[in-house]
């Protein structure tokens, strides 16, 4: 079995202090994915920031206190790849890549287009370039799990408030359209619903008023994967016991050894 976490933490610090690697440290995962560090490397010196039994490797963002991505694997990586080639967005830290046996796993933050007009413009940047290197991953032999913050839901059952989001950004109808052709032309699978679930799963909830005890959220998080692990998939989960961010820890098993 093959464990893989993913977070927005957030702020890796401010997770640390709610109890994130006390947590994480109890789940025996292969690999942890963690997106908007919100720090310099130099900043992370506690040992907590390099959990035993884990390579970890930091991806900052050339802006203090921004973005910025995270992975810890228990198998040592072939190679680490930090960006994937968009010089705007690898400058912000976005894209984190481990290449093990026979297996890639990715940490992505996509932009948020939400505070105005000018990131929602930088933000469609990305999908463009983004696609094109999604495209680019499918041509590879190995498989590749692509965790992260998205920061678009994909359809209806992906949200709480439906029609009164469709303005905004992440789920206006361009950033679903791209969602569409990432697991249609593109090839790709969203992990989470290989599996049956429950109604109402969210990874992210605003906080404004009461929606995270409301459960008035978005699935905008993911493991996104390449066909052949889609009958992999045997377990997700997401954890809402305790809360580390605003976004909860998004939890998948694969049948899979990293042996290959």
């Amino acid at each position: 079995m093959f464990r893989v976490i993913s977070l927005n933490a957030n702020g890796i610090r401010a997770a640390a202090r709610k109890g994130f690697f006390d947590w994480m440290s109890a789940q025996d995962a292969d690999v942890v994915c963690i997106q908007e560090t919100k720090a310099q490397v130099h900043q992370l010196g506690d040992e907590l920031f390099s959990p035993a039994g884990y390579h970890c490797f930091y991806e900052d963002a050339e802006k203090k206190g921004y973005s910025g991505t995270a992975i810890y694997t228990r198998h040592e990586p072939k190679k680490v790849v930090r960006g994937y080639g968009d010089a705007e967005f690898d400058n912000e830290g976005r894209y984190l890549e481990v290449q093990l046996d026979g297996i890639n796993v990715v940490s992505l933050y996509l932009p948020s287009g939400s505070s105005k007009e000018e990131r929602q413009i930088a933000k469609y940047r990305c999908m463009d370039s983004f696609g094109e290197h999604l495209q680019k991953l499918r041509r590879r032999r190995s498989e590749t799990i692509i965790c992260g913050d998205w920061n678009i839901v994909h359809k209806e059952g992906d949200i709480k408030n439906w029609k009164q989001n469709q303005k905004n950004s992440g789920c206006l109808p361009e950033e679903r359209a791209w969602l569409d052709k990432v697991f249609g032309d593109y090839g790709w699978v969203d992990a989470f619903r290989t599996l049956d679930q429950e109604p109402e799963q969210y990874t992210w909830w605003s906080n404004r008023g009461a929606a995270w005890d409301n459960n008035v959220g978005w699935r905008i998080d993911y493991h996104v994967v390449t066909p052949g692990l889609k009958n992999k998939v045997k377990r997700t989960h997401i954890y809402r016991d305790q809360r580390f961010s605003d976004h909860a820890p998004l939890t998948m098993d694969y049948d899979w050894s990293h042996d290959g």
